[in-house]
């Protein structure tokens, strides 16, 4: 099912990590942290300003981000469980 976040949203689809530490130890799921990675799907038109002007997103579908333990609102599409959160919970994109 296509999906567009409104305004200055993003969805985003977590990247999971290693299942294993350096020294080659299993990490059981109920110890795994929850990625703070992933991959830009989709986003919004951006904000409007004061005189209503249109604000470019900074991030486009196919980025690399990084984000903050606790960002936006978990949701499930088509049986997926992805992200959708404010371009301002987005730190940085990753090269």
């Amino acid at each position: 099912m296509p999906f567009t976040p409104l305004h200055d949203r993003v969805l985003v689809r977590r990247i999971e990590g290693d299942e294993k530490t350096p020294g080659g130890l299993l990490i059981p799921d109920t110890a795994k942290e929850k990625p703070q990675e992933g991959e830009v799907i989709s986003v919004g038109a951006g904000a409007k300003d004061e005189g209503g002007k249109r604000i470019a997103m900074d991030v486009k579908a196919g980025d690399k981000i990084l984000f903050g333990k606790w960002p936006g609102t978990e949701i499930k599409i088509d049986g997926e469980e992805q992200l959708i959160m404010k371009e301002s919970d987005i730190l940085g994109i990753m090269a």
